[in-house]
């Protein structure tokens, strides 16, 4: 009878993990990266008082400790971004003005906890299916 039953088990399981990476890339958060590009494309759009108020929103965020020093990482320096941050189109900077307020950064927990509750899902089936037990003494 056991021997029939694992079999099932293995085959629910693969087909449960297959069923949790999928609905894990289907919920990610809205954040994302934009690439900033090295030419000046023409200028469009937006007037001069809204491009200078968008530029210092991103000019803030690029100031804090943990973005700065991930850039510095990267081989950017201050300069470079300052360039670059110059050479966006009224679109770019207005586009990435308004998704500065939906970013968290390090997203916001919930992909890590339910890593970890599937994690631990997952380790409490291969016991069972392999027969161990674990026991807590003091």
């Amino acid at each position: 009878m056991l021997t029939t039953i694992r079999p099932l088990l293995k085959i629910g399981l693969i087909f449960y993990l297959v069923l949790c990476s999928l609905l894990l890339g289907f919920f990610t958060s809205d954040s994302m990266a934009i690439l900033i590009p090295s030419v000046l494309p023409g200028a469009q759009g937006s007037s001069v008082t809204q491009r200078q108020s968008e530029l210092e929103q991103i000019q803030v965020l690029l100031e804090s400790k943990l973005i700065s020093q991930r850039l510095s990482d990267l081989g950017l320096t201050t300069d470079e971004i300052k360039v670059r941050l110059t050479q966006l189109t009224d679109d770019q900077i207005h586009q990435i003005a308004q998704r500065l307020d939906s970013l968290l950064i390090g997203g916001d927990g919930l992909g890590i906890v339910i890593a970890l509750l599937v994690v631990a899902i997952l380790v409490v089936i291969f016991l069972q299916i392999t027969g161990h037990k674990i026991i807590v003494t003091k």
